[in-house]
């Protein structure tokens, strides 16, 4: 059997149906047995995640929390880790994100992009040279999927099936995350945290782009839920943070630096 070629190096991919979506996974290069050892960590892991944090589980920690039975202090570490995300993302947002659901303890909205993350740093670690983690539709790159070629990540256009509204390349970065906020999937699944109700906006998808999948799928939340004006002007005070706005009207809205990250 001939070695592989200098430039393709070796590719492992899996998909695996946990927290109410399909994770795929993407691995380049590294040491074979090392590897396959972190994937099969990185999706036990998420198992792990999804038995402490399903909301639709009577016995997960978070919903036991939920109703007061256990504190914070007796959960497992991670769940006070989460809800300080969840409270910095509520503070940089001025309230837009938030943690709660119709009153109750929920902090969905920031679980998934924080595991993805996770798990990508987990396979980047054990020697991966590139690595894709895609949690429902969001995403988390690091390193690259062979020499001289970066990672690159289609955008679905909310208006148009089957086509894309931009393809963001990680050209030059070592780590990206692409997430999108909308109604074209979930429908109005996105709550206006100062109603309570299925936020009301002209928005029908927001997209960030960012180093990190926690703060980029929190970030396109709150800016989904502001609406177009502001959730532009905000993600545009931002650090390191672009992104891409579409409203029912058709109208595309971008910050600055957008073009920089497209290709």
């Amino acid at each position: 059997m001939s070695e592989p070629a200098q430039d393709a190096p070796q590719e492992l991919r899996h998909a695996e149906e946990v927290m109410g979506t399909v994770f795929s996974f993407d691995v380049r290069g590294g040491e074979p047995g090392a590897v396959r050892t972190a994937l099969e960590e990185a999706v036990a892991q998420l198992h792990h995640v999804d038995a402490v944090f399903s909301t639709y589980r009577e016995d997960s920690q978070i919903s036991r929390l939920a109703r007061g039975e256990i504190t914070v202090e007796e959960c497992d570490p991670q769940v006070a880790e989460v809800l300080e995300l969840g409270a910095e993302a509520e503070r940089a947002s001025d309230g837009w994100f938030s943690t709660r659901y119709e009153g109750r303890l929920d902090p969905t909205g920031i679980v998934k992009g924080w595991a993805a993350e996770a798990a990508a740093l987990r396979l980047a670690t054990a020697g991966a040279s590139g690595v894709s983690v895609n949690g429902g539709g969001d995403v988390q790159l690091r390193g690259v999927p062979a020499p001289h070629r970066p990672w690159r990540v289609g955008v679905s256009d909310p208006l148009r099936p089957g086509a894309l509204a931009a393809v963001v390349s990680a050209a030059g970065v070592d780590e990206l995350a692409v997430a999108t906020s909308g109604t074209a999937e979930r429908g109005a699944h996105i709550v206006d945290p100062r109603t309570g109700k299925p936020a009301v906006t002209d928005l029908v998808a927001v997209t960030v782009v960012a180093p990190r999948l926690t703060w980029a799928d929190a970030w396109a939340t709150a800016a989904f839920a502001m609406g177009s004006r502001a959730g532009l002007d905000w993600l545009e005070a931002l650090p390191d943070v672009e992104a891409l706005l579409i409203t029912a009207g058709n109208e595309v809205r971008c910050t600055g630096g957008l073009a920089r990250r497209l290709g």
